[in-house]
């Protein structure tokens, strides 16, 4: 049996997180996690993951490398506090409040978890890494759950409701990061790389002949700009997924109903 490296175990399962954030033996003046954790946050969002480094992370906060170690064991460690914090940005609803429609609930939780994707558009990435399990991102899920149990989902069903709803914004908002990406890779703004892509392909006259469906749609949208496409495909996707929840809710209830009858 050959021997691989051992899979990174969880700092939140570690014990690890609950140490003592400040250790007035360590050098650096006034450095502590939350200072480490924060400055962490600000060199992804200027570099992104591919270049972030623990020297780096010393560097921008002005102390040796070994500095940062007296605080965080690794790299790892450090990446799930920062996935932990960045999920505090997230505003919540209270499940409990039965003021509240579920439904405006379940948009808020979907808005702030795009808005949190985009702006640290390295999350999905850590996401597909790491077990986002800190205290801060289980209070959203939790907060998710509480919602969907309101809504009157089944308990076996709550899952897949959970996933079509998360996933979605998910993929949505990872797809909007990487045109960003793209779009600075060229060196070009957002309208204009659209703009240019666009241009390629309208003036086909074959491809817009051949492709008749998705030449109207392009038609359809030639007076927004790119953020307004994105908000309001994003919007009308979230509204047909809420929507899609309650159907299938009444559905599955109906079915049980029939059965027990």
């Amino acid at each position: 049996m050959s021997k691989g490296k051992a899979p990174h175990t969880s700092v939140w399962l570690s014990g690890k997180a609950g140490a003592p954030k400040h250790r007035s033996s360590a050098g650096g003046e006034g450095l502590d996690r939350d200072r480490i954790v924060a400055a962490s946050i600000r060199l992804l969002d200027a570099e992104g993951l591919a270049k972030f480094s623990m020297r780096k992370l010393a560097s921008e906060l002005g102390v040796t490398a070994m500095s940062v170690y007296w605080y965080v064991d690794n790299k790892d460690d450090l990446l799930e506090y920062v996935m932990d914090e960045v999920s505090a940005e997230m505003r919540l609803p209270d499940p409990a409040d039965e003021s509240e429609d579920w439904r405006d609930q379940l948009r808020l939780l979907a808005r702030e978890y795009r808005a949190m994707l985009l702006a640290h558009p390295w999350m999905p990435q850590l996401v597909g890494q790491y077990q986002n399990i800190g205290p801060r991102a289980m209070k959203f899920a939790d907060t998710a759950l509480g919602v969907m149990r309101r809504c009157g989902v089944p308990p076996e069903s709550m899952s897949g409701a959970i996933s079509a709803l998360f996933q979605f914004v998910f993929g949505y908002s990872t797809a909007w990061g990487l045109y960003r990406e793209r779009c600075k890779a060229a060196g070009l703004g957002e309208e204009e790389y659209y703009q240019d892509v666009l241009d390629a392909v309208t003036n086909r006259s074959d491809l817009m002949e051949t492709y008749k469906e998705s030449a109207a749609m392009l038609r359809a949208r030639d007076t927004d700009t790119v953020e307004q496409m994105f908000t309001k495909d994003f919007e009308f996707a979230l509204e047909t997924v809420v929507a899609g929840i309650e159907v299938m809710r009444d559905r599955v209830l109906a079915l049980q109903e029939q059965q027990n009858a």
